[in-house]
């Protein structure tokens, strides 16, 4: 039996549609590709609602990638067509696969398969975002073949990193300026009534 040396190297990758019993799988993986270190400023938020509504609306674009019977990566998109517009749009919204099978060819192989079937539905433009600072993501992206890639400024402010105050004190305004809200005066009450 002749076996080239590709053949030994490369896993066994199995492309298929996501089932309902695969949701829990892909959504573990999403935790652990989509964390805080990963994107600071995700402004979509990984959740078991993302799943189970692209799941729910466009089961035919959730894909999953299997080596010997193990879940290892997932994507997941839709469609979009605009009022008055020839055009059929298709938006990967997440691709994801296992920090172990990165660079093994998961990633490519779920990318071909959704384009192909966004193809089939009539889809003319493929559509994805990534943070800016996610080289790896941007040159995965342009290998497929994306070039145009535009500019989008999106901004976020943290809740948790503003400062609380305490209870029953008051926030001094910065750089000694009056603060915007002073305190109502109350007029004082005259002995006559």
């Amino acid at each position: 039996m002749d076996t080239s040396e590709e053949e030994i190297k490369a896993p066994k990758i199995r492309i298929r549609e996501m089932g309902i019993d695969d949701l829990a799988p892909v959504f573990h993986i999403g935790e652990e590709v989509f964390t805080a270190e990963f994107s600071t400023s995700l402004y979509r938020t990984w959740d078991e609602y993302e799943i189970i509504n692209l799941f729910s609306t466009d089961n035919e674009l959730c894909l999953v990638a299997e080596v010997d019977e193990h879940i290892v990566g997932f994507a997941l998109a839709t469609t979009v067509e605009k009022p008055r517009s020839a055009w059929k749009y298709g938006y990967l919204t997440w691709l994801g696969v296992r920090k172990n099978m990165q660079h093994a060819g998961v990633g490519n192989r779920l990318f071909k398969e959704i384009v192909r079937r966004m193809e089939q539905t009539g889809v003319r433009m493929v559509i994805v975002d990534t943070a800016g600072d996610n080289v790896s993501a941007i040159r995965f992206f342009q290998k497929q073949g994306f070039d145009d890639m535009k500019e989008h400024v999106f901004l976020s402010m943290n809740l948790s990193r503003k400062a609380k105050t305490k209870p029953g004190k008051k926030k001094r305004p910065k750089s000694g300026r009056k603060s915007i809200v002073q305190k109502k005066k109350t007029p004082k009450r005259s002995s006559y009534a």
